[in-house]
């Protein structure tokens, strides 16, 4: 960690993390928060995750990789609304420099925002905009941000982890440009030898979350053409979640299921999920929305080819250089012509530089310097 000692000062601020959830749970968000706050606190910021517990099972409080997790019960117990009232009392007797709102999905973000102005500790907050599977709950985004608005308004500063979220919320909301900056997620991976894992030539991964919003069913329902060009091809689905047993079914049906195998990385086994990336000839993204997804990002680092939706945040990937994109809505037979194109292309060997957690962490730790005037 490049950040680590060197950044540490007598004066770094204490800053309290505020996310839905936190390990054990595993997701973007969570990811992202396991990744920084280490770093952070590594650094010599006195950093607390104050996080969710829907199921009342786990430690309400806990240290780890030098980062105090608070944890309190939300209701309902299998619904990811995360309403937790304990959390305005937490954060209003605190003695918290800063307060970081980490997604703006659940209630825990209004409550957080809204304690932070109660007891005068400066916020900031970072979006993690991201789909969902209900049309119902896409549908609510919209006005769910315009309620926010004037919490958001309060904010130090709105960041976003890719450039199409400051012109998106931007517009909509009427929020001035200079509260928004752009801090990109980081993409360490690692790196994997030649020995290690060879790339086998038709092996295409789609890399994700199962979930219906994600988009493996349109790779899938591609497959079929893919197969009739390319007998010996084969598709990952690397994910787990509740779309598992649709998308198995589907397999069934279209008679492809001997070519599919439905299997996850833990997502703690990075060097594991290193490898197993490294032996895709090609990657597929092609989900209805994304800000600036892990898998996509640490994808191109390893050198993959990418195939993604022309949509949100994998838009951007694709206006970068780093991915094909193509139509959300493309018909499987179109979808199998991109994905056979790609095939077929020579592999580009140049290195891809991608931002990584150290840069994240440390654009992170000047900007709460900033933001409390506590120089380094």
């Amino acid at each position: 960690m490049t950040i680590a000692t060197s950044r540490r000062t007598d004066v770094d601020p204490r800053v309290l993390m505020v996310t839905p959830r936190y390990t054990p749970f595993v997701g973007g968000v969570e990811s992202h928060v396991m990744q920084v706050a280490p770093r952070l606190a590594k650094a010599g910021v006195e950093v607390t995750v104050l996080t969710t517990d829907p199921v009342g099972s786990l430690p309400e409080r806990e240290r780890l990789d030098g980062v105090d997790i608070r944890r309190v019960r939300s209701w309902p117990t299998n619904s990811d609304y995360h309403f937790a009232p304990q959390l305005f009392k937490l954060i209003v007797g605190g003695s918290w420099d800063l307060v970081h709102v980490q997604s703006y999905h659940t209630f825990v973000a209004p409550l957080a925002m809204a304690a932070a102005l109660k007891a005068s500790i400066p916020y900031v907050v970072t979006f993690h905009g991201g789909g969902h599977s209900s049309r119902f709950r896409n549908l609510l985004r919209r006005p769910q941000r315009a309620l926010l608005r004037p919490l958001l308004l309060r904010a130090q500063r709105l960041i976003a982890v890719a450039r199409f979220e400051t012109e998106l919320y931007g517009r909509e909301l009427g929020l001035p440009r200079e509260l928004f900056v752009v801090i990109p997620n980081g993409s360490d991976l690692g790196v994997v030898s030649s020995g290690e894992s060879s790339p086998q030539p038709a092996l295409i991964a789609s890399v994700g979350r199962l979930e219906r919003y994600k988009g493996h069913q349109r790779i899938l329902a591609a497959f079929p053409h893919i197969v009739r060009r390319r007998r010996e091809a084969r598709l990952w689905i690397a994910g787990s979640g509740p779309y598992e047993p649709v998308l198995r079914r589907m397999a069934e049906r279209l008679e492809v299921a001997d070519a599919v195998e439905i299997r996850s990385v833990p997502t703690a086994d990075r060097e594991r999920m290193a490898r197993e990336l490294s032996k895709a000839a090609l990657v597929v993204l092609l989900s209805e929305f994304e800000t600036q997804p892990l898998a996509a990002l640490e994808a191109a680092a390893l050198g993959k080819r990418l195939l993604v939706a022309d949509s949100s945040g994998l838009r951007e990937l694709a206006e970068n250089g780093l991915a094909r994109a193509i139509p959300l809505k493309s018909a499987p037979g179109d979808v199998a012509a991109a994905v056979l194109e790609e095939l077929d292309r020579p592999i580009d060997r140049r290195a891809v530089k991608l931002p990584t957690w150290d840069e994240c962490a440390e654009a992170l730790l000047d900007l709460y310097h900033s933001v409390t005037r506590v120089e380094p």
